[in-house]
């Protein structure tokens, strides 16, 4: 049976191979974590481009519902206005003009309101950006400390 004695050191280095294994061990993990988290804030950014193309993709067919129904209501609806604005005494062209700028206006009206749409979508991946420089000054904090 060996004993030890508590005055002896143990073997010369013995004790920096400890801390160097201890210490990759938890530069590994550091690493790891670090890893994880720049996998999520990718996924993050993805979800946030994908409600951001749906969103788009919804304003773009609004400003195309608009010139389609633009140019339906030109064709059909305006000819039926004219035709009763003139029955009702107003000469056949103030008919055509009345009819006309009530028309432009509806289109106005949704195309301004798919363009806003369009707009909201420019500022999409700004919370996957402000949180990957929250965690980029976190890191730099805890190497630096």
């Amino acid at each position: 049976m060996t004993q030890t004695d508590p005055h002896h050191d143990p073997a010369p280095g013995a004790g920096a191979r400890a801390d160097s294994r201890s210490t990759a061990s938890l530069l590994s993990e550091a690493l790891n974590h670090v890893s994880g988290l720049v996998r999520k804030e990718v996924d993050l950014a993805r979800a946030e481009m994908s409600r951001a193309a749906n969103r788009a993709g919804m304003g773009i067919g609004l400003i195309v519902g608009a010139v389609i129904l633009s140019l339906t209501a030109l064709d059909v609806l305006a000819a039926a206005f004219v035709a009763w604005l003139a029955e009702t005494g107003l000469g056949a062209g103030l008919s055509a003009l009345i009819v006309g700028v009530v028309i432009l206006v509806i289109a106005a009206i949704l195309v301004k309101v798919g363009l806003n749409r369009v707009k909201a979508v420019t500022n999409a991946p700004k919370r996957s950006a402000e949180s990957l420089r929250k965690d980029a000054a976190a890191v730099k904090g805890a190497i630096n400390d």
